[in-house]
């Protein structure tokens, strides 16, 4: 799991499929959410990740609840749970990318089935019947229940006697209890209904279909025509691959149809096999928790502001009187933390730095996360650092912000030697500057200009330099040709 700010950006988001206007106002049951709990929401959202990272045992500070996002959930409820998170978005890191791997849950008008209306007595039915589906039981048949069950008995008895017959079966099944019990599955019983439907619920009829001239009909269904070694493969598969089932078909089970190994994983998923390798991986997952000691966290905190004299609610030594908390304004708080960079000197109460530690986010939106501003700037913050974009915040005053801007911005003063002004002049020749500033990326051998000025300079004492007075225009010809007048 990781933060939104954990993501590394830029990263590619799947679009979701478009929907008609007005459709997602209609079925959405969201209530509206204020700006505020807008934002507070960003920080309960986790992206799932493939990659694994292990971390020791003594970083954790606490637990939390994690869970997947279902389009029937109130978003205003995560933010009523303390350390309750929630993931929709999987984040791949080789790729880049955040998919949404789950299925949707289809709730609405759109995903119902639309009954046509029913036909006028007497009204014939111009669809296509062989597109139609078949129809494989009437429950308005004129059998009673204790005539169908009765039946369903018939053909369990007959299924058992086919498989004493059966010389494969007999293999299988050597007792009468299981063979008994395998006639006893679903696929005897869906044979006997379809021959009462195919016999117009005729049971002589039936009878004489259940058991044919050739002997009686033997109905098996994925669990009994798969061997044991083939259902050994197909567990071996399954603990590598997981419910993949293309790849177990590719590597374990190349002459088994698809649905034939999914039929057959429903089928296992009911028998004492499974349940016995279930309990197995849970007692087997039990031996390797271990329980570890965590010690109690009592390094001191290097954000922590030391109040002077020891008095709660006063700042740190090195801080300017008068700041607020830059999440909720506070001027009073029992304990300040220093947040944000050291020559911003923003802080954070007691209260708003647990919930910064805990969420990784401000309890309010920040200029930065779009926050409306209460004055218009006249620039805009693309051309600013990052310290002087969080500077400028609709609780900072003009004076405050000044002050701030005028911290973050370094001087920068080049001073050059006598010698180095002096060599500009005499080697002219030699430094060419109109070419050299058409020429900004060539290299210019300062060494060679120096020591040619060192050589000129005793010669140059004696002829003074010459001075080229510059001759400026009026004012008055300047904005005439500016066409300002």
């Amino acid at each position: 799991m990781g933060r939104g700010r954990d993501v590394d950006r830029p990263c590619c988001v799947t679009p979701p499929r478009p929907s008609p206007p007005g459709e997602f106002e209609e079925e959405s049951k969201q209530p509206g959410v204020t700006e505020q709990q807008r934002h507070q929401l960003k920080h309960r959202e986790l992206f799932l990740s493939r990659q694994f990272e292990s971390l020791p045992a003594t970083h954790i500070r606490g637990k939390c609840s994690v869970t997947l996002l279902n389009e029937t959930d109130i978003l205003s409820q995560y933010l009523e749970k303390e350390d309750c998170f929630f993931y929709s978005l999987v984040f791949d890191p080789v790729q880049k990318t955040l998919l949404a791997d789950q299925g949707e849950i289809r709730v609405g008008c759109k995903y119902q089935a639309e009954i046509p209306d029913r036909l006028a007595e007497g009204e014939s039915d111009n669809r296509n019947q062989q597109k139609m589906e078949m129809k494989v039981w009437d429950p308005d048949n004129p059998l009673t229940d204790r005539q169908i069950d009765q039946f369903l008995v018939v053909a369990r008895a007959v299924g058992t006697f086919a498989r004493a017959l059966d010389c494969s079966s007999s293999i299988r099944q050597p007792s009468l209890h299981m063979s008994a019990a395998a006639a006893s599955r679903d696929i005897t019983l869906f044979h006997a209904m379809d021959t009462l439907q195919r016999n117009g619920y005729d049971l002589a009829k039936a009878m004489s279909t259940l058991v044919p001239q050739g002997g009686p009909v033997l109905c098996r269904d994925e669990m009994e025509e798969w061997s044991a070694s083939e259902a050994m493969l197909f567990e071996e598969a399954l603990e590598k691959y997981g419910k993949d089932f293309n790849d177990i078909r590719q590597d374990f089970l190349p002459w088994k149809s698809l649905a034939s190994i999914v039929q057959f994983y429903y089928m296992w998923k009911t028998t004492d096999r499974y349940i016995q390798q279930k309990r197995l991986k849970a007692a087997e997952a039990d031996s390797k928790l271990k329980q570890v000691y965590i010690p109690t966290y009592t390094k001191p905190n290097p954000n922590q502001i030391i109040s002077v004299g020891s008095k709660p609610g006063m700042n740190g030594a090195g801080f300017q009187k008068g700041l607020t908390c830059e999440s909720c304004h506070t001027t009073q708080s029992a304990q300040w933390y220093a947040w944000g960079p050291p020559n911003m000197q923003c802080r954070l109460c007691a209260s708003c730095w647990i919930y910064w530690k805990k969420y990784g986010g401000l309890k309010t939106p920040t200029q930065l996360e779009g926050a409306a501003r209460g004055t218009t700037e006249p620039h805009s913050r693309g051309h600013l650092s990052r310290p002087e974009a969080q500077s400028l915040s609709p609780y900072t005053t003009s004076a405050n912000r000044a002050k701030l801007l005028a911290k973050n911005r370094q001087t920068f003063l080049l001073q050059t030697t006598k010698l180095t002004r002096l060599a500009r002049r005499m080697c002219r020749d030699l430094l060419q500057p109109r070419r050299a500033a058409r020429r900004p990326y060539a290299p210019i051998n300062a060494n060679a200009i120096k020591a040619e000025c060192s050589i000129r300079l005793p010669k140059a004492a004696k002829t003074p330099l010459k001075i080229h007075p510059l001759v400026r225009l009026p004012l008055a010809t300047i904005v005439k040709d500016l066409g300002m007048g």
